[in-house]
């Protein structure tokens, strides 16, 4: 099979699978976009380069397999660098394909040339330039399986111009399975040992706790954790990362962990005696301080990266593998040895610590919608699988508080990096995967004016997104600290917006101002049944806070719930 590089990465993409792709032509990548005209993979063209990686990134979430973002040489390489860093962070497997200056420019600063594989080494798991045509079916081969083994993330492929262009006889059969070991977890089974170990320390507890990331949502063990927590009524918590990876109106679910956490699952994490973590990185957002967030627990870190394990906690036990086949493991050791608990005091106590720590509005003054009740009617009338996308600041810990996931891959949130921009090229590439779930961007003004371009997009290509601005003319988070910690020495952080909603009729795209509740609910009924995006301005409050909160640096007990 002779052909050229570009047809044969088109080709070698189709036998991935792949259906769509996300970016922007420019003429080093111009031989590949040419021979996606004669493919079924549809391309779909962003506005900027971060808004392709964020949507590829989208996609990524919510499908389970690779995003795809193309884009050409130069700005169009370094613009991806955003996002590539965001799905690295958040473990996130998309494949990013940068065109390049033929080999024999390169080093030659020839005009948009960009030395893409050293830049973005740190933040792909594995990155590499195509040197001839006939090393593209396994190059792409390795991009996707290594995005997806073990624990996900980006990888990135540089393609100069003259492999695009050269031809050469195609392999496409290759064998990869060699050269990814490197890439691979020690092992995805616990071994015998080691689930004796831990059922052990799980049924000597007298005050255990779940903790649940992102690997929970990504290896698909939601219903693991259930079977465990159910038969030995342990309640569950979740990293910001693992909202949505059990449903939060689960009877043992407490809320998830953190900065802007719920107050129960803050205050009761201390007096735990069995923490069993699974699929997380112990980031400081979630346990603040990394010492003695919980003095007298014992801690079971499961994880399919070893590299997390002890790396910011030190464990007790910690089992390298995939959530799924270790818990699985775990459950069965559990019901052999012990019968179904039916009740025990420490749920009591979890029950107590429920009902005792909740969530309160802080009075403002106005006739302002608050965020917490927008929130709690939205969950109301969208579907229980609707996917919520969000972008970065106030608008995302709202979420996190008052927006109950529940089921898995329904909750899109730069949490690592935290990017602001993210949500709403994010929520592009959610709709083009599932284009039968209804897909909300929860915005803040600052961020939506950060990819308001992509309504463009959203316009032109069909896929029909409701964002939802909780607009206070601010970077909402940023003058929250600058009250709380600056003596509300304001700079920067106030501004004036456009008219959303003009804006959004200018694009072709519906536009709505909500300034009661009835509006907002109308403007969201009608965006669910519209074939074209929808943008709704909803004015809040400029002092209106994100409350709990968890001072930076402070014990994670240590609320402020007004000041």
């Amino acid at each position: 099979m002779k052909m050229s590089g570009a047809k044969a990465l088109v080709k070698a993409l189709e036998k991935q699978g792949v259906r769509h792709t996300f970016g922007i032509i420019g003429g080093s990548i111009m031989p590949v976009f040419d021979e996606l005209l004669d493919s079924d993979i549809r391309h779909i063209t962003t506005r900027h380069e971060q808004g392709a990686a964020h949507a590829a990134d989208g996609y990524a979430r919510v499908s389970g397999r690779p995003g795809v973002a193309i884009t050409t040489s130069g700005p169009g390489a370094t613009n991806l660098v955003t996002g590539i860093a965001t799905a690295y962070m958040d473990s996130s497997p998309i494949v990013a394909i940068t065109g390049q200056v033929p080999t024999y420019m390169v080093g030659k600063m020839a005009f948009q040339e960009t030395d893409i594989i050293n830049i973005t080494k740190p933040i792909t798991k594995w990155n590499y330039q195509i040197q001839r045509p006939e090393e593209v079916p396994k190059a792409v081969k390795m991009a996707f399986t290594i995005a997806t083994l073990g624990r996900p993330g980006p990888t990135l492929l540089d393609f100069p111009k003259d492999a695009q262009t050269g031809e050469a006889e195609m392999n496409f059969d290759v064998d990869v399975s060699q050269y990814v070991t490197p890439w691979r977890p020690p092992k995805l089974d616990a071994c015998p040992e080691e689930v004796k170990k831990a059922v052990d320390m799980i049924l000597s507890a007298e005050r255990p706790v779940f903790i649940v990331g992102g690997g929970v949502v990504w290896s698909g063990a939601t219903d693991e954790v259930l079977a465990i927590a159910e038969y030995l009524l342990i309640p569950i918590m979740a990293t910001f990362m693992g909202k949505g990876a059990v449903p939060e109106n689960h009877p043992l679910y407490v809320g998830n962990l953190g900065m802007h956490g719920k107050i129960a699952a803050n205050k009761l994490l201390p007096e735990t005696d069995l923490i069993i973590a699974v699929g997380m990185r112990w980031s400081d957002r979630t346990v603040s301080e990394f010492e003695n967030f919980a003095p007298n627990a014992k801690i079971i870190h499961i994880d399919i990266d070893p590299k997390e394990v002890g790396k910011n906690v030190k464990v007790d036990l910690g089992i390298i593998g995939d959530a799924k086949r270790v818990l699985r493991a775990i459950y069965s050791e559990i019901i052999r040895r012990v019968k179904k608990r039916e009740s025990w005091p420490w749920l009591e106590k979890v029950k107590e610590f429920k009902e005792k720590y909740k969530e309160e509005l802080v009075p403002i003054d106005g006739n302002y919608l608050r965020p917490p009740e927008i929130l709690k009617e939205l969950r109301k009338i969208l579907p229980e699988d609707a996917i919520v996308a969000t972008e970065v600041g106030q608008n995302q810990m709202w979420v996190a508080l008052f927006f109950p996931i529940l089921k898995p891959r329904t909750f899109i949130t730069s949490g690592g990096l935290g990017t602001m921009g993210f949500g709403f090229p994010a929520s592009i590439g959610a709709k083009v995967a599932k284009p039968d779930k209804v897909v909300v961007d929860i915005a803040g003004d600052g961020s939506f004016m950060m990819s308001e371009r992509e309504l463009a997009t959203a316009v032109n290509e069909n896929i029909p997104v409701i964002v939802i601005i909780l607009n206070n003319s601010s970077l909402g988070m940023v003058a929250q600290w600058q009250r709380m910690f600056y003596n509300r020495r304001y700079v920067a952080t106030y501004f004036k917006n456009p008219d959303f909603a003009k804006l959004a009729e200018v694009y072709g795209a519906n536009g709505f101002r909500a300034e009661t509740m009835d509006e907002l609910i109308r403007a969201v009924k009608e965006g669910m049944n519209s074939d074209v995006p929808t943008v709704i301005d909803v004015p809040i409050h400029p002092e209106d806070d994100v409350l709990p909160m968890v001072p930076p640096g402070e014990h994670i007990s240590n609320v402020v719930t007004r000041y």
